[in-house]
């Protein structure tokens, strides 16, 4: 028979499942620091980030002796890499980069922009004081530093606000997934987010996400929250998304 829940079981139960959140976490950081760790990350930023073009193969000795380690973490990485689909490893060939093209990053904003949605339609049901404390101090901290055209800090700002939001929403997948997609257009997010003009509108928007959040206005949040994304795809290409990856709008 199954055991009626009590509040020494609910306490008990509640604390469990903090511990393997804790774990999780736990694992998560030693991965990121272990040696296959280490040496993933830093194939992935300087895959994201553009150092590897598409197509250019990846030499595990010349990788090795670069990073300073055997090939086995290298070879370790590259299949990993292969499995987030930014490099293709060809059998008795090599490992060679695919990388984010410009249709990886409509389709990511397209995606991205129905699950920021659902983020802030969650965030808005499971905020903390904390977070909404934290969040609303963003905004005016973003206002600030876009009125003295401080690019660097907008940026920073730009990105915990999502951040925030991602963990107010309660959801540990949701907030994986959104993470990786913020991570995959981070080259062209910074060409783009040094505009002024929209440094100002994304702040302006953010804004009423916020409010929104605060307001306990759910629906409202998650419409806001969609059409920022859309509203970020678009100045992208205005600002040019399709010569940052070196392709004709028409491809």
């Amino acid at each position: 028979m199954r055991r009626p829940m009590n509040e020494k079981n609910a306490v008990r139960d509640k604390s469990g499942k903090e511990k393997k959140d804790v774990l999780s976490q736990a694992a998560e950081t030693a991965d990121k620091y272990s040696l296959r760790g280490r040496v993933f990350h830093r194939l992935r930023d300087d895959i994201l980030n553009g150092k590897y073009r598409e197509y250019e193969e990846l030499r595990e000795a010349a990788i090795a002796e670069e990073m300073g380690v055997s090939r086995t973490p290298v070879r370790e990485a590259l299949r990993q890499l292969e499995l987030e689909g930014l490099v293709q490893i060809i059998p008795n060939k090599g490992a060679y980069v695919t990388g984010i093209t410009v249709k990886d990053v409509k389709d990511i904003y397209a995606i991205r922009s129905l699950l920021e949605g659902l983020c802030a339609r969650w965030a808005t049901e499971n905020i903390s004081a904390e977070q909404m404390e934290e969040m609303e101090e963003n905004v005016y901290l973003s206002a600030f530093h876009a009125g003295k055209g401080h690019a660097q800090q907008l940026t920073e700002l730009d990105n915990r606000f999502h951040e925030i939001m991602y963990e107010a929403s309660g959801s540990k997948m949701l907030e994986h997934v959104l993470r990786e997609f913020h991570e995959y257009v981070l080259r062209v997010r910074k060409q783009t987010l040094s505009d002024d003009t929209r440094s100002i509108q994304s702040n302006e928007e953010h804004r009423r996400i916020m409010e929104a959040i605060r307001g306990k206005n759910a629906d409202l949040a998650e419409q806001l929250a969609n059409a920022h994304i859309k509203n970020a795809y678009s100045n992208m290409v205005k600002s040019g998304l399709y010569e940052a990856y070196e392709e004709p709008e028409n491809t």
